[in-house]
This record gives C-alpha cells, structure tokens and sequence, in this order.
C-alpha cells in the first residue's frame, strides 16, 4: 500500500491528494495520511512568496517528523493557499510542494481573480474562507468547494484546482530522467 502524508487535516486537501496521487500512480492503493504542521507563514498568506514558502514549511514539517523508513517510502504533499495583488488585480491561488525519495517538486495553481473588497477584507486581517463565508452566507466553506467554487458558480472547486497543481507538480516524478539535470 501506497502511503501519502497531507500537511493538513483539511479535507479539500487530503481528498485532493488522494485523487490526484492515485490518477499520477495509476491504480496504486493509496492511504491518505493527514497531519496539523505549522506552515511558518501568515494563516493568510499575502503574496507568492509567503504561500510557497508555507507549503514547503509543512512538508519539511511531515518528513521531519516520519520514521527513516517512512521518508524513503511514503509520498508527502503540501497544499498552501494564499492571494497577491498581481499585475491584473488581486488573485488566490495555491502553491504545491511534493517530496517523494529525496526528491522535491513545487507547482502553483491557476489564479482565481479576486474582488477588490475581499482582496481588501484580506488586506486588513482577515482570512479568505471566513471573508467568503461572510459574503456568501455560507459556513466553512474552505473546506468545501472555497472562494473558487463560490466565485466559479461551482463549475471549478478548490479540491479541483488542488488536483490540477499536483497533476502538473508530478510531471518531475512521471518523468525522472527529464529533469536529472534540474
């Protein structure tokens, strides 16, 4: 059995990780493994460098603290969320960081173009999931289909855009002899 430790407990991330690991492993038989790490950034990470920065954190977290067994065997992913005022206006989106015998990959989701007043409820201290929730008249939503459900009428969910990062983040373990150089 396959084994695959989520620095998270949430389950948009770990369901994510399931799906996309076991399409990338075709058939494995995957166990999904959820942990609470601390991300060593901001709960709202304000820019790109903050949420990739978040996402290594919480696989460097899992890995430290697995068995020397474990490190050589099991698949650690991390998904951090977070947004950035960009060139076309404020954006979520979520970095990846895969760790898998002493390999690394990290890989960013699309953009989810953002409301100027979320993007400044965000801006003055708030978190995106409660700023939604708020808006939306909803309860909990980052760990249902979040702001990108809301905002995409449902036709895209968080869980989907997570699967979509790992996908394109295991390109590196699909393909180990392309990037020996990397």
């Amino acid at each position: 059995m396959t084994v695959c430790v989520v620095g998270s407990k949430n389950p948009v991330k770990m369901n994510a990780a399931k799906v996309a690991l076991e399409q990338s492993l075709q058939g494995a038989v995957l166990k999904v493994v959820g942990q609470d790490v601390p991300s060593g950034v901001p709960d709202q990470p304000m820019n790109g460098s903050e949420t990739r920065e978040g996402a290594i954190n919480r696989v460097k977290a899992c890995v430290a603290g697995a068995s020397e067994e474990a490190r050589h065997r099991h698949w650690f992913i991390a998904i951090e969320g977070g947004v950035d005022l960009f060139e076309d206006g404020p954006a979520t989106f979520a970095h990846v960081a895969i760790y898998h015998r002493g390999i690394w990959s990290v890989g960013r989701s699309a953009n989810l173009p953002l409301p100027g007043k979320v993007y400044q409820a965000l801006v003055d201290g708030g978190e995106l999931g409660p700023v939604m929730d708020a808006m939306f008249d909803t309860t909990n939503i980052k760990q249902k289909g979040g702001a990108i459900g809301l905002l995409t009428n449902h036709l895209a969910t968080r869980q989907s855009v997570y699967e979509q990062a790992i996908l394109l983040a295991m390109a590196r373990f699909n393909h180990p002899e392309l990037y020996a150089e990397d």
